[in-house]
């Protein structure tokens, strides 16, 4: 495996450790801000919309660059943005921090996939993609308790300059050990592929792949005051259980990886029908610190680990060409933006365990978008995938 896929591993680390920082530091930053747990949380929502709109337009801006050169002016822009968010005094520049590292981060995910693609052999594109997509499992079982445990102590703005740091180390190595590759062009055959758009099945799937998302990111975006304020747990203790949660997405992203293909909507079905019980029992068991950290635990396992089946789901019912799996993308970051802002209203409305409930009625709509498919025989041949799953 070429070098360079690994610091192009290491730039996604750091954006995605950026990105979940806030859900860490949530009580820390409303108290400095003077803004309420359900401010902050929209500024994961933030966020998340800075992504799925502005992410594209950036990387149209930055077509005519060669990768490396896109790549470096990306970590400038996200740089600065993480540089606001740690000098921010107000809830306004906080939230500007979080639309300049969502839009470079979006930018960043496709113009390092696209470059990894080009230094690896033909034989092992897939397997480099994937392995650049790791930074993105290590962002959550490293990067976002390694966070958290920073801000716990030594302040949530020294968080963000930790972050900081990172992304000049990584845009340093990218600058030395990553080659500029050949100028990036926009995919061909965009009628072929606009008229893929057009299949009812396929709208199904993508709110399959929505609501699955959101169902996990309405509890995932809140876990650390739900465990504080709820479940009672020390605040010393969150890092550690928000690594555990990580470890549990690379297990069950691992599983789910192995079974995706031949047992797609089956492996959709269990994986929906569990997020719902977990999440249920954690809405009513969040005051008893055990089940509370079993249900979170379950939640890790069966969430955002659906990936391989809901991108498998997609592929197979329209085609696995860059517009569908960068369309597939915006959804699945439809479902953060769901998942987050909703969250913060249940929270107004219905306290704390308010996200579980609403993250349950989400997983359960899930199974309902499922039903066409599953009384129906798919008969359109496997399609082999180009990359792992989009985020």
């Amino acid at each position: 495996m070429p070098r360079a896929v690994h610091i192009l591993a290491l730039g996604i680390f750091a954006m995605v450790t950026s990105e979940f920082a806030v859900a860490g530091l949530m009580p820390h930053i409303a108290r400095d801000l003077d803004a309420t747990i359900p401010q902050i949380g929209y500024l994961i929502t933030v966020f998340a919309l800075a992504m799925a709109l502005g992410g594209p337009l950036l990387t149209l801006a930055l077509l005519r660059l060669r990768p490396r050169t896109a790549l470096l002016a990306l970590f400038a822009l996200f740089l600065t943005g993480n540089i606001l968010a740690a000098t921010a005094t107000d809830y306004t520049t906080m939230a500007a921090a979080r639309i300049i590292t969502g839009a470079a981060s979006q930018a960043f995910f496709g113009a390092a996939l696209s470059l990894g693609g080009q230094l690896a052999p033909t034989h092992l594109r897939g397997r480099a993609i994937a392995h650049i997509l790791n930074g993105l499992m290590l962002g959550t079982l490293l990067g976002l308790p390694a966070a958290t445990l920073i801000g716990e102590h030594h302040g949530w703005r020294a968080a963000f300059w930790a972050i900081s740091a990172l992304t000049l180390a990584a845009a340093t190595a990218t600058l030395a050990l990553v080659p500029n590759g050949q100028t990036t062009t926009p995919p061909g055959g965009l009628r072929t592929e606009l008229r893929a758009l057009t299949r009812p099945r396929l709208w199904l799937a993508l709110a399959t792949s929505t609501l699955i998302i959101g169902a996990t990111f309405s509890a995932f975006s809140y876990l650390t005051p739900i465990l504080t304020q709820a479940t009672g747990l020390a605040p010393a203790t969150v890092p550690w259980l928000l690594a555990a949660y990580g470890a549990a997405t690379v297990i069950g992203n691992t599983v789910v990886g192995r079974l995706a293909d031949r047992h797609t909507l089956p492996v959709l079905l269990t994986g929906l029908a569990a997020n719902t019980a977990f999440l249920t029992a954690f809405a009513l068991l969040a005051h008893h610190p055990i089940p509370a950290v079993t249900a979170m635990l379950g939640i890790g396992l069966v969430g955002v680990t659906m990936n391989p089946a809901m991108v498998t789901r997609v592929q197979r019912t329209a085609n696995d060409r860059p517009l569908i799996t960068t369309v597939h993308s915006s959804f699945i970051t439809l479902g953060v933006i769901i998942g987050s802002a909703a969250g913060g209203l249940a929270i107004t409305t219905h306290g704390l365990t308010g996200p579980l409930w609403l993250g349950a009625a989400l997983a359960l709509t899930g199974i309902a978008t499922l039903i066409p498919d599953l009384t129906r025989p798919t008969t359109t041949p496997p399609t082999t995938a180009s990359a792992p799953a989009p985020r």
